[in-house]
Formats: structure tokens, sequence, C-alpha cells
């Protein structure tokens, strides 16, 4: 495989490395995908990785190319799939061979056989080989593909004959057969080509020599021929020369036309050998100087006596061509051999001409003559080929009417064979050989189907020679218009025998049919006779429901039946009433088994009437025992006298007994049903002392069950509503205890952190007591519905009930007196929180109404100390609210803790210093202000005029555009307010742009520049917004046009469309 380079040699790991690297980077450059494999793997033994390379080798150089195209769709496959269908299409026919895989298909040996037999026959007598004896089998096939074959036995039997082979083993054996056949295949086309190329150059060399045979008898001839025309010496007698004058016409007629058709068939030769020989790409014969045609014609030129030579030719000669094809391709030939003769002789005919031309161009004495003779010469050559031109014509118009009439003659014959199996009286002895005979039927008419078309073809040429146009006919043409009306007749009498008989096949079809329809209904009746005349009807209800089984499958199956039995019997009165020459035995029949499907009918409904009256007894039997059962089952759980013995263990029973009531409750429809059950069954068995007994005896336990039941309800519900009382009473009390602990336990405390943890719990307290409290509600009614029932513990009840009642009642008031003594110090300790709150409040406004002393009074001063004081305002409103509201507080707490009441009133006073303080504070800073106050003015007022030209800009900036007239008035309004608002806004406007100017002027501060700034921007965007408003305006008053010139013209066209109703109207009133 791999020539270069070549291999390393020595043993040690890196020279193996090296060598099989090579050997990979071969198959790299072969396309072989190698997926994570190195040469190391291969050198250290990976077995898995090797045996995955040599399958790959085996699948890239032996597998791979196997193809194998089809014949029906020439789909081709490679492969894997090629060369199971190679298996297959060389198996296909063998006995229990059927190869679908490479796995299961060849355990049993026949596989292998059967592809070595196929190639071999020799080999194997393949019949004898038994499916069974797959190890024989096997170890047969290896044997003879080792020894005859000279296939390596890569497999042995033990290695296929196993539950499931190994298929890629498989594969590389059965490549190793495809392989060995194909060549072997490919010899014996080989041998055949070669054997095909020498027997052509065979018959060639064959051929040759008969030409040349030919040629020198044609020659030798002509020679002698020649010498005897030349021959001048005639007799002197009348006699003789008549005798010679009959040896020439001889001559003519009798020995030279022969001689000139072997001429014709010479060259016929010589082309056929040529063109052998250039389809076998071997050298073009050329015969040797002498035997070519050219001297054949040139030596068949023979010079006879003037008077003769210019004789013309025959004009009242008859064309004779026959009356069959035979007779007008032999005159064919003949005319071809006459063609060849006259075109020998156009050299000579050109020989005259230039011999004349020369004679002329040297100024001949006696030129004149020479023209004279040469122009006759060469208006007889072309008379003569005007001549053989006509000839050939009506020879070919006979040719092809003689080859339209050999057509219509075979299709006669066709059409006579066709007609006489048409005619034939079989119409079939059953219904199998009716259908074989109608698919012999339908192909007799595809093929006449197939036949219209050539004789319409047959007509159309023949038509072509059956016109009335002048000219040449080759025949009468009423002799080719009848032969086509006739045909065509023969042809439409055949189509209406095959209709004719397709209807009869189809008659006898419908008889037969009809027969072997109603003998199959006839078998069926019979069969079921025997089943429904059985007397069995079962010994227990298991069997009588089987047997009602049955018979219900039996009667579907009669109803499915008799739809197939009244088509069969339709189709056979449709058959009587059509008059069938069968109608009698048709009608007898229908009689037949009409009366067996009544029979079949009675003896069904008798069946099914002493199946279910048995059905019906042994059920009510079953259902009075089941009915026993249960009842002795439910008497020993309401018998009990277990009532629990707490709450938890009566409630299971209670859910227990009501299911067992529910039960009992629902079994009273069944025991009911029993009795209408009884009441169906036929009167001798309901009236039965069986019967009547089992029902009341089922009767009278019922009744005891559902006693025993209600007292048992009775029992667990007192004993579940004592459990339950006694058990919400002791959690009731246990839940007083431990909140009465914590509550007598609990002290006050001072910090409010502490308070609020106490109030939290308080707060979760409250539902817990609303919860407890429906306890409570839950167990004096308890108490007093047992009480009023008259329970046996009824002073236990009652004393249960007046102690958890006293608990209860003191445990709320314990609540009431520490919840009140809580929210006391809450109040307190909320109070002096928003103290401290509103005094730290306080001093900070203050703090920031100092920081703005450092502030000066110039224009950044100004704007410094407006961002500081925005919201200043408001501040100090709410702080004094807030004082007031501090104020009422204390009065209220003063009034509740007298104790308390001159720390309340101290801290009021601590706030109310300082909030004096921080007021005079204010009030000096605003004196120190002075004119920068008004600044400050002038800033806010520019701040909110800029505020508001923004905001009107946005508005009259918008893009909504109406889409009704309502909507276009109702934003021009809007827009016109928007202009009033505008002219109102003017005035602020210019002195905003007075003072601006007053306060600007002269000054080159950054601040004031920026002021400046501002200034120009407040121009611009006033300027902008007269300019936007215009925009607007004109845009709406656009749309406002718009919307009513669309109202316009509605109302214009409702109009209209009134006026055009009017009309019509009065139109239609006009009559009346």
């Amino acid at each position: 495989m791999i020539s270069r380079p070549k291999p390393t040699k020595g043993r040690m790991r890196i020279h193996c490395l090296e060598n099989v690297d090579k050997a990979l980077q071969f198959l790299k450059e072969q396309r072989v995908h190698l997926e994570n494999m190195g040469s190391h793997d291969i050198v250290d033994g990976n077995h898995r990785l090797t045996l995955g390379l040599i399958w790959t080798i085996i699948l890239r150089f032996q597998i791979q190319d196997i193809s194998v195209e089809t014949e029906d769709n020439k789909e081709r496959k490679s492969a894997k799939d090629a060369l199971l269908l190679w298996c297959q299409m060389k198996t296909a026919g063998y006995p229990n061979v059927n190869i679908h895989n490479f796995t299961t298909s060849w355990r049993d040996g026949m596989a292998f056989n059967a592809l070595i037999h196929k190639h071999r026959p020799d080999l194997i007598d393949f019949d004898k080989l038994k499916k069974s004896n797959a190890h024989y089998n096997l170890q047969n096939a290896f044997n003879l593909a080792e020894q005859h074959l000279g296939l390596t036995k890569l497999l042995d039997p033990e290695d296929i004959s196993v539950d499931h082979p190994d298929e890629k083993s498989i594969i590389t054996y059965v490549v190793t057969y495809y392989h060995y056949f194909s060549k072997m295949k490919a010899l014996k086309v080989e041998g055949k080509r070669i054997g095909k190329v020498l027997d052509h150059a065979i018959e060639t060399e064959k051929m040759i020599e008969k030409y040349e045979s030919l040629a020198s008898d044609l020659l030798e001839w002509i020679e002698q021929t020649i010498i005897i025309l030349n021959n001048r010496k005639f007799a002197n007698s009348l006699v003789g020369v008549q005798q010679q004058l009959q040896a020439f016409n001889t001559y003519r007629t009798v020995e030279k036309p022969p001689k000139f058709t072997e001429k014709g068939n010479l060259e016929v030769l010589l082309f056929t050998i040529q063109s052998k020989m250039r389809a076998n790409n071997q050298k073009v014969y050329m015969p040797r100087e002498g035997k070519l045609i050219s001297d054949i014609n040139k030596a068949s030129a023979v010079r006879l006596p003037y008077p003769i030579r210019n004789r013309p030719p025959d004009q009242s000669a008859v064309d004779n061509f026959g009356f069959d094809l035979q007779a007008v391709e032999a005159a064919t030939k003949k005319h071809e051999a006459i063609e060849t003769d006259i075109a020998a002789y156009e050299e000579r005919v050109q020989v005259v001409v230039a011999v004349a031309g020369e004679l002329e161009a040297e100024n001949y004495h006696d030129i004149k003559r020479i023209t004279a003779r040469k122009d006759n010469v060469r208006r007889l050559w072309d008379y003569l080929l005007e001549l053989l031109r006509a000839r050939r014509q009506r020879l070919e118009l006979n040719l092809g009417l003689q080859r339209v009439f050999q057509e219509m003659l075979y299709i006669m014959d066709w059409m006579d064979e066709m007609k006489m199996l048409l005619l034939s009286q079989d119409y079939g002895k059953h219904l199998l050989g009716v259908e074989d005979l109608l698919q012999k039927h339908a192909l007799v008419e595809a093929d006449i189907a197939i036949q219209a078309d050539r004789v319409k073809a047959v007509n159309a040429n023949a038509q072509k020679f059956a016109g009335d146009t002048e000219g040449y006919k080759p025949c009468d043409p009423q002799v080719i218009r009848d032969r086509v009306a006739h045909m065509e007749f023969c042809y439409q009498e055949l189509t209406q025998l095959a209709a004719e008989r397709r209807a009869r096949l189809e008659e006898s079809r419908r008889l037969w049919k009809f027969f072997w329809e109603m003998a199959e209904e006839e078998g069926w009746i019979r069969e079921k006779e025997q089943i429904l005349s059985s007397d069995d009807c079962g010994k227990d209800l298991t069997a009588v429901v089987r047997l009602l089984s049955k018979h219900k499958a039996l009667e579907d199956e009669r109803s499915g039946r008799a739809g197939r039995l009244q088509q069969t019997v339709t189709q056979g009165e449709e058959l009587v009433a059509a008059g069938h020459f069968g109608a009698e035995k048709i009608r007898q029949r229908i009689t037949d088994v009409q009366e067996q499907w009544a029979g079949l009918e009675r003896l069904s409904a008798a069946r099914k009437a002493r199946l279910q009256e048995a059905y019906a007894l042994h059920q009510f039997h079953a259902d009075a025992d089941d009915m026993d059962a249960w009842m002795l089952d439910v008497l020993r759980i309401v018998s009990s006298a277990d009532v629990g013995h707490d709450e938890f263990s009566t409630q299971t029973l209670v859910k227990k007994h009501k299911d067992v009531a529910e039960e009992i409750t629902s079994y009273r429809p069944v025991l009911d049903a029993l009795h209408e059950q009884a009441k169906t069954l036929p009167e001798e068995q309901a009236k039965s002392t069986e019967v009547t007994g089992r029902l009341a005896g089922i009767e009278e336990r019922y009744k005891e069950v559902a006693e025993l039941t209600r007292l048992r309800k009775q029992a667990l519900q007192d004993a579940l509503a004592l459990y339950k009382m006694l058990s919400e009473a002791d959690a009731c009390e246990l839940w007083i205890d431990e909140k009465e602990q914590w509550l007598n336990g609990m002290e006050i405390p001072e910090k409010l952190e502490d308070l609020e943890v106490i109030q939290h719990r308080f707060e979760s307290l409250e539902p817990e007591m609303n919860s407890q409290a429906s306890r409570v509600a839950v167990v004096n009614q308890i108490a007093r519905q047992l009480i009023h029932s008259g329970h046996p513990s009824e002073k236990e009840i009652k004393s249960q009930q007046d102690k958890l009642n006293t608990r209860w009642s003191q445990f709320r008031e314990l609540v009431d007196r520490k919840k009140d003594a809580l929210s006391s110090a809450l109040g307190i300790q909320n109070y002096y929180l928003e103290c401290n709150e509103t005094k730290s409040w306080i001093r900070e406004k203050t703090k920031v109404i100092e920081s703005t002393q450092e502030l000066g009074n110039d224009l950044a001063g100004v704007m410094a100390l407006q961002r500081k004081l925005t919201g200043m305002e408001r501040d100090l409103v709410a702080i004094e609210d807030k004082l007031g509201d501090l104020g009422k507080e204390a009065d209220r707490l003063a009034e509740e803790h007298p104790d308390q009441a001159p720390g309340i009133r101290g801290r009021l006073g601590e706030i109310k210093d300082v909030w004096e303080e921080m007021k005079g504070t204010l009030r000096t800073r605003e004196e120190s202000l002075g004119e920068a106050s008004k600044l400050q003015q002038f800033l806010r007022e520019l701040d909110d005029f800029q505020a508001w030209l923004s905001r009107t800009q946005t508005v009259v900036a918008s893009e909504d555009m109406p889409n009704t007239l309502a909507e276009a008035e109702k934003l021009l309004a809007q827009h016109e307010g928007i202009k009033n608002e505008i002219r109102n806004y003017e005035e602020d406007y210019q002195k905003m742009r007075d003072m601006g100017e007053m306060v600007t002027q002269g000054q080159t501060d950054a601040q004031y520049m920026f002021l400046r700034q501002r200034l120009q921007a407040l121009d611009t965007g006033w300027n902008e917004l007269q300019k936007m408003w215009e925009n607007r305006q004109k845009l709406l008053s656009q749309s406002n046009a718009y919307q009513l010139f669309l109202r316009d013209t509605k109302q214009a066209e409702a109009f209209l469309n009134n006026q055009v109703c009017k009309p019509v109207l009065v139109l239609s009133l006009a009559p009346l």
C-alpha cells in the first residue's frame, strides 16, 4: 500500500512510531477520517483503537467503492447498503434465503452457499442443503470458497452460528466474495469482448475476400464482353445480321442487367466493409489498384458503334413495379442498379464535353459538327437523368403505398385473430374462471386501445395517396379509400365485440358471484343452527354470562350478515328483473336461503329467551348471597359497645360509623332492586318458597341493622360532645394560666424602647384572646346542649362550665388594667420624643439662617441666599403648627398625670424659647439684607416667568391634529386661550426686561454676565413663542376648514342621495 517513502528499519519505539505515522499520513491523504487517534495508540497496543483502525481501512479500501445500480429507478447506493443489495439480487429466488442484514440472515449458511451456487453452480448441489443443518452449510461454504475460489477462510462456523453474529466480520468476509465474483465477471466480459472483436475481424476478412473475388470475376466478364462488342465483323446476310441483333438484345436484356446488379452489390459490399472497419477503429480497407469501383466503372464503359450509342431510350415503356411490397422492393433495388450504371457514364459524358471544349479551343475545322454532337449528347444525358428522377419518384410512391398496404394487412390479420377470441362462447364455469377471463379480456381491450393509434396512423398515411390532385398516382384512389373504410369498419366492429363480450363476462361474474355468496351464507346458517339448537343454559352465573356473551356476538355477526345477505338478494332480484338466463335458479336459491335465515332468527330468539331466564335466576341468587354476607359484616360493626376513651378515638369511631350508615342507606335501593328483580323472574320461580322466603329474611335483617345503627350513632355523638367540651375547657384554662402568669409578673418600664416591646406583645395578645373567646363560647354551647339533652354527667358539665367562665372574666379584667397603664406611659414618652425632635428641627433651621450671614449683598450672594432659603417659609409654617399640637398634647397629659405636670410643661417652655430665638435671628437677617431682598425678589420672579414660558412653548409645539370638526373647534378655542394668557404676561415681560437692564447695567462680574445671558435667552424664547403661536394658529385654521369641508361634502352627498331616491320612488308609484 505504501511505496514512498520507504519504511524505517529498526525495532525501537521511535522507528515503530515513525512507520505508523507514515501509514496514518497516507490514510489522511486518501481522505480516511481518523478521529482522536495517534501513532502512540497503535504502538502501545490500544486494542479498541487498533481494531477500529483496521475496520476503517477495510471499509475504505474494500467496501466503500462498492456500488450497485438498480434496474427500476436507477438509484445508486454505496458501501454497506450496496453490498446488501448485491447479496439480495444474487440470492433472489433461492429457497430459505432471505438476506435483510449482515447478522442473523447468515447464521444458517444458506446465504453463503447461494452466492457460490449463483456464480459456480458446478460446485454445490443447492437442493440437497437443509436450513436446519447450519454447521454443515457454513463449513461447506467456507471450504469451497477456500479450495476452489482462493478466498481466505476468515471465519469459522462457530463464529456465525450464534444468536448475534458480528456484523463487521461478516461484511469483511462477504466483501471478498463480491470482489472475486466481480473480477470473474469482468474477465468474462473482457473475453466476450475480445471474441466479438475477433468475430468481426474474421467476418470482415471474409467479406474482403468475397469482394476481391466478385471484382475479379466482374472485370474478367467486362474484358471478354468488350472484346466481343468491339468485333466489327457483321454477317453479309439478313438472317445473320438478325441473329447478331438478337444476340445483342439478349445481351442487353438478359446478360447485362444481372451484371449491373452485381456491380451495385459490389459497391454496397465495399461500403459495408469500410463502415464496419471504421466502427471497430480499424484501418479502412482500400482495394488494390485495378479493383477499385472507379476501375470497374471505367472498364464497363463499352464503346458501341455510333448509331447504337446515340439511339434515344424507349419512351413508350410502361411502369410495372409489381403489386406487393416484395415486388416493389425488388424494383427499387433494380432501379438503384440502373442509377449506378447510368452514374458510371457521367464521367464519359464529361470527357466528351471536355474533348469538345479542347477541339473548340484549338479551332478545329469541323467544330460545328462537334458542337452539335456535344449538344445532342448533353441533351440526351439531361433527358435521361430527368427520366431517372421521375421513375425514382414513382417508385418511392409505390413503395410507400405498398408499405401502407402491408401494414393494413398486418392489422387486419391481427383483428381477425382478436375477433375469434371475442366470439368465444366460454364465459366461465365458476367465479374464479370468470375472474380469469375478465383479466384476460382486460388485456385484450388494452391491446385494442393501443392499436387505435396504429390504425389512425395507417389511415392517415393511406389518405395521402387517396387525394384527387393531378399527377402520378400509384393506385386508384378509390381502392385506397375503400381499404381505409374497410379497416375502420373492422376496427369499430372489433371494439363493439369487445364491449359486448365484457358485458357478457360481467353478467356471468354477477351470476357466479351471487351463487358463491349465497352458498357462503347457507354454510354459515347451517353452522350457527347447530350452536343455537343446544340446550346448555349454564350451571352458574359465570357460565350463563359467558353463553350470553357468545350469543350477543353471534347476534352481532348475524346483524352484519343480514346486510350482506340483503345486498346479495337485491343483486339476485336485479338479475331476475333484467331477464337473466338463470333467473329461475336465482329465484329458487333466494327463496331457500331466506327460509333458512328466518328459521335461524327463530332459533336465535328462543335461545336468547332461555339464556335470559337462566341469567335472571342465577343473578337473583348471587345478589341475595351478596346481601346476606354484607348484612352480617355490618351487624357485627353496629352492635359494638366501644365509644372511645378520648376525643380523637371517638372521632375516629364516628367517622367509621358515618361511612357504615351511608353504606346501609345506599343498600336500600339495592334491596328494592332485589324485590323488583324477583318480580321479573318467570311466574313459577317468582312465587316459589325459596325466592319469597329469601326476600323476607333479608328484609328483616336489614331493619335490625338500621335500628342498631341509629342507637350507636346517638351513643357516639354524646361521648364525642363530652370529650370535646372537656378538651376545650382544659385547653382554655391552660392558656389563661400561662397569660396570667406573664401579666402578673410584668412591670411598666420607663424607656420608650421597652414600652414599644411590651406594646407589641399586647398587640399580638389581642388576636389570641379573640380566638380563646370563640373557644369559650363553643364550650358553653356544648355544655348547654348536653345539659338540655339530659346527659348522665350533667353536674360535672355544669361545674366545669362555671369554672371556665369565672376564670375568663377575671383574665379580661387583668388585661384591661395592664393595657391602660401601658398606654399612659407610652403617651408621655412619645410626647418627650416629639419635643426633642421639634427642638432639633428649630435649631437646624436657625443654623441655616445664620450661615447666610457670610454671603454678600451682591448678585452672587443673593443667588446663593436664594438657593439656601428655598422652602424655608414652608418649614416655618410647619414648625408653628407642630408647636400648637404639642401645646394641646401637654395640656392633656398634665391633666391625666398631675404628678408629672411640671416636667411636661417645662419641656414645652424650652421649645418655645428656641422658637423665639430662631425668629429673632430671621428678623435680624432680613433687616441686614436691605436692597438685596429686592434683587432676590427679581430673581425669583425671573425663575417663575421662565418656567411659565417653557410650559407655554411645550403646549404650543404640540403636533396633535383634529380628526373631527368638534375637535378642531376645541383646539382653536384652547389656542386662543393661550394667546390671551400671552397678552396677560406681556406687561410682566416688559417689567422683567427693564429690571434686568437696570441691574446688569455697567456690571462686568461673571454672575451679572450670566444674568444678562438669561435675559437674552428670555427675549429669544418670547419671540419664538409668538412665531410658534402664529404657525400653530395657521395649521389649526386649515384643519378646521378641512373638517368643515368634509362636513359639507357629507351633507351634500346625503342630500344628493335623497334626491336620487325620490325619482325612483316616483317611478315605482307611477303605475299605482
